[in-house]
C-alpha cells in the first residue's frame, strides 16, 4: 500500500529557530516512515532551493522580504497549483498561504494547524477574517494545541465540530540531564555563585520580556536571556536605565546541542508573555523536562494548559512586573516548592507532552479525514 502523501505548508522550518519550526520538524521526522511529506516553507533569500531526503522533500521558496512578519514567497501558488497530495496541511497564521490556497483549490483534503489568532494587525484581520472562515470551511479538520484555545477565539468557537486537540510534544530524549549536561551545567552555576532565572525564545513583544527586566530591580538572582529578535536593542537599553544591566547575560541564539545545559544548570524558567500571539509555550515543556518549575502569565490561550498553577509551577497576571517579582521570588526562597512542582512537571511531559504521543494523535487526524 503506498504511503499517504502529505503536503506540510509553514512559514520557515529548521534550522530557522521557532517554537512552530521546530514542532513542525519533530512531526515530520517522527512520521516519515509512514507518510510521504513535502514541505513547503520560506528562505530567508530570493533563492528557492530544494533538499531531498528519504520520504521528505523540503521546498525552501526564494523570499522577496516580509510585511506584517508575512515572508513574501509569490512562488508559493504555483507549487499549490501543481500540488498533487492527499492531504495538505497549513499552519495558520500564513495570510498569504491561506490565500494562494483558497485560489489554487489543490486537491487533496485540507488539514489546518490553527495555531493562535492574528492579534497584533487588527486591521489587517477585518481583511483576512472571511478567509480565515472561508478556509476552515473547508477544513476536513482543524488541530488546535488547546481546550483553552478554542474557547479564547471566536473563530474556532464557529468550528469546534470538527477540531482534533493534539498538544505539542518533544524529544525528551533531548531534554535530558545526561551526565555530561549535568557537569556543564554545574561549571555556569559555579561561575554564577548565585540563584539562575533563564528566558528562551526570540525577544519579540508578545514575549513580554520588558516586565521581566523591570522585575529584576527586586530580583536577586542572574537572568540568563537565550534568544534574538527585533526587540533586543531595547531590552538592553531598558535594562541599562533601571540599573539592572549587572543582573542580566545576554546569550543570544545558543545551538541545539548547547540549549539543554542552561535548562539544567537554571533553577527556574519563566516565560511572561504579554498577548495571546503565545498561543502554548513549547519552551515551557523543554523547561519542564529538566524538572525545572516555571513561572508564567494568565492568558486566555494553551499557556495555562502547558503550565499548571501551583503544580507545574506558578501564572502571574500578564504586564505585572510585581506579580511576576512576587512569583520568582518565592519559588527561588523555597528549594522544596521548586522540587514539588518540578518533579510534577517532568512526571507531566513524560505522560502528556512528548513528540511520540503527538505524532500518533496526528497520524489518527490524517487517517480520519482520508477514510
Amino acid at each position: 500500500m503506498s504511503r499517504i502523501k502529505v503536503l506540510q505548508i509553514g512559514k520557515y522550518y529548521p534550522p530557522y529557530k521557532g517554537g512552530f519550526e521546530n514542532s513542525l520538524y519533530t512531526l515530520v521526522e517522527e512520521l516519515k516512515d509512514r507518510f510521504q511529506f513535502q514541505i513547503l516553507v520560506a528562505n530567508t533569500n530570493r533563492k528557492t532551493t530544494v533538499e531531498r531526503l528519504i520520504n521528505v522533500t523540503v521546498v525552501r521558496l526564494g523570499s522577496l522580504g516580509k510585511i506584517f512578519s508575512q515572508p513574501l514567497t509569490l512562488s508559493l501558488f504555483f507549487w499549490l497549483k501543481r500540488s498533487s497530495s492527499d492531504v495538505v496541511h497549513i499552519h495558520l497564521p500564513n495570510p498569504l498561504a491561506m490565500i494562494f490556497y483558497l485560489i489554487a483549490l489543490p486537491p487533496g483534503k485540507l488539514v489546518v494547524s490553527y495555531h493562535n489568532d492574528i492579534i497584533r494587525q487588527r486591521a489587517l484581520m477585518v481583511f483576512l477574517k472571511p478567509l480565515v472562515i472561508a478556509l476552515l470551511r473547508r477544513a476536513a479538520g482543524i488541530v488546535v494545541t488547546s481546550d483553552n484555545l478554542i474557547h479564547s477565539s471566536d473563530i474556532l468557537r464557529m468550528f469546534r465540530y470538527k477540531c482534533y486537540v493534539v498538544a505539542h510534544g518533544i524529544d525528551t530524549d533531548r531534554f535530558k540531564a545526561t551526565p555530561e549536561i549535568k557537569d556543564q551545567a554545574e561549571k555556569i552555576r559555579e561561575g554564577l555563585k548565585r540563584p539562575l532565572v533563564l528566558f528562551v525564545g526570540r525577544l519579540v513583544y508578545y514575549k513580554g520580556l520588558k516586565y521581566l527586566v523591570q522585575a529584576m530591580k527586586d530580583i536577586e538572582a542572574a537572568l540568563m536571556i537565550i534568544g534574538a529578535g527585533p526587540e533586543g536593542r531595547q531590552l538592553k537599553t531598558l535594562a541599562k536605565v533601571l540599573g539592572v544591566q549587572d543582573k542580566i547575560i545576554w546569550l543570544g541564539e545558543v545551538s541545539d546541542e548547547e540549549l539543554p545545559v542552561y535548562y539544567q544548570a537554571c533553577d527556574l524558567f519563566v516565560l511572561p508573555s504579554c498577548a495571546n500571539s503565545e498561543s502554548f509555550g513549547l519552551v515551557i515543556l523543554e523547561a519542564h523536562s529538566f524538572a525545572k518549575p516555571v513561572v508564567s502569565t494568565d492568558l486566555p490561550t494553551g499557556v495555562t494548559f502547558t503550565n499548571l498553577h501551583q503544580k507545574t509551577g506558578l501564572v502571574v497576571s500578564p504586564k505585572d512586573s510585581d506579580s511576576l517579582k512576587e512569583a520568582v521570588n518565592l519559588l527561588l526562597a523555597s528549594k522544596e516548592l521548586r522540587d514539588k512542582y518540578g518533579e510534577c512537571a517532568k512526571k507531566r511531559v513524560k505522560d502528556e507532552f512528548t513528540k511520540e504521543k503527538m505524532a500518533r494523535e496526528i497520524a489518527k487526524v490524517y487517517e480520519a479525514v482520508m477514510s
